[in-house]
């Protein structure tokens, strides 16, 4: 893929990093092998968003219903994070990245949650790509969360119905500072959303691959960019 023009480049983009189990099972090995194996293509893809001038990057690294895996599953996601938040943080300031998180991150191991804090705080004023992690986050929960701090404003006198808007509604979402997603990659080739970004991703467009997360390489990532580069997207007009 040559250079594109950067009004064809999307500015945000949104993963399903999905696989991880299939493709360690493929290969004999744990579901966690899976796990560790996948942070090599979020290295890759952090990479190449970087060098093709994406703004933000949402990755959907754990879901609200992942708290229903086995314990020992779990255990090892949250080891797996925190030495992925310890590893990267100073890359990450390194090379401009600014890290965010949505979803319910309370939830989150308390050693987990010190690191992701901690380097939300050593990146915060960094200027380049910002990478949003999508932990112990479900879209209908996000939503939800968001009707019941309207309500109470409006129920507190603070706001009236008549002010409810879409634009109104978007921010009282978790994703309130970014801009919704223009292009969403699914890896391992399922074709559902999985509660991700439900109100976000109503105009974006769809890219699915049968790979699984931790085959899925910079040569992927651009195919798929290159694929959305030649869509035409028209939000309903003709």
């Amino acid at each position: 893929m040559g250079s594109l023009a950067p009004e064809l480049v999307p500015r945000h983009i949104a993963i399903i990093m999905d696989g991880n189990g299939r493709w360690a099972k493929s290969r004999g090995l744990p579901r966690a092998a899976g796990h560790r194996a996948g942070a090599e293509a979020v290295r890759e893809v952090v990479s190449a968003c970087q060098d093709l001038g994406v703004e933000f990057l949402t990755l959907y690294a754990f879901s609200s219903e992942n708290w229903n895996r086995p314990q020992k599953e779990i255990d090892s996601l949250m080891s797996l994070l925190e030495r992925f938040l310890k590893s990267k943080a100073q890359e990450f300031s390194d090379k401009n990245v600014r890290l965010r998180s949505i979803g319910r991150t309370e939830l989150l191991p308390p050693s987990c949650r010190y690191e992701l804090d901690k380097a939300i705080e050593a990146t915060k004023g960094n200027t380049g790509l910002t990478l949003i992690l999508a932990l112990s986050y479900g879209s209908r929960e996000e939503i939800t969360d968001a009707a019941r701090r309207i309500v109470t404003k409006v129920q507190d006198g603070e706001l009236s119905l008549s002010e409810i808007d879409e634009q109104h509604f978007a921010d009282h979402l978790d994703t309130a500072q970014y801009p919704d997603p223009d292009l969403l990659i699914r890896t391992s080739g399922e074709l559902r959303l999985s509660n991700f970004l439900l109100w976000q991703l109503s105009y974006a467009e769809f890219y699915v691959t049968q790979k699984y997360w931790p085959d899925f390489r910079k040569s992927d990532f651009l195919e798929a960019i290159d694929n959305y580069s030649r869509r035409n997207r028209r939000f309903g007009r003709v």
